[in-house]
């Protein structure tokens, strides 16, 4: 009996298979217009030296604004923390005594278009990439502004933000001998 009842399934997912392969591949969803994908379409990444950033300028003030609403609730009011992680720090070394909750803009991101690019793809969480480049420059503009590493005068763009000088960059130094910057971390 049991061995029919085998059968029986086997035939059915191969007649199921082969129903499947005569209509075609799937035949599920719909075709995305070539707008529709370049609405989601955020490559290439952005690299060190801005390749990759998009048009767009935000400044100091317009990224409070645009923190207060979209990235208080999580990291407080001034991005000294909250419900998730502080982003605003003063630079100090990191080493393998310090918490990674105490890692922030100010002494551990190496480079200001790493921080747009992952606020682009990741932020909001509840509603990432919902910013537009405007307001993801702005954001970034307060976020390096509060963690004191420029002084606001000028809007990011693509040609200022790859010219921020982060601290992180002289903090994280190699280590001699294993030539990584935390050797005591174990990835995955």
């Amino acid at each position: 009996m049991k061995r029919r009842k085998w059968l029986y399934v086997a035939l059915s997912g191969l007649a199921l298979s082969a129903l499947v392969l005569a209509q075609g591949r799937y035949q599920i969803g719909t075709p995305l217009s070539e707008q529709e994908v370049q609405e989601w379409n955020i490559r290439p990444s952005i690299l060190a030296n801005g390749v990759g950033l998009p048009p767009g300028e935000g400044t100091v003030d317009e990224g409070a604004k645009v923190y207060a609403i979209h990235c208080a609730g999580c990291h407080g009011s001034t991005g000294e923390g909250g419900a998730f992680t502080r982003l605003v720090s003063e630079p100090f070394p990191i080493t393998k005594d310090i918490d990674s909750v105490d890692f922030a803009i100010g002494n551990y991101w190496q480079y200001a278009t790493t921080l747009f690019d992952y606020t682009r793809r990741a932020m909001p969480f509840a509603t990432p990439g919902i910013l537009s480049n405007d307001e993801v420059y702005a954001v970034v503009a307060f976020m390096l502004y509060q963690n004191g590493i420029i002084d606001g005068s000028e809007p990011m763009n693509a040609q200022t933000l790859p010219k921020v000088e982060m601290p992180a960059r002289a903090l994280l130094e190699l280590d001699p001998t294993t030539q990584k910057r935390f050797p005591w971390l174990k990835l995955p």
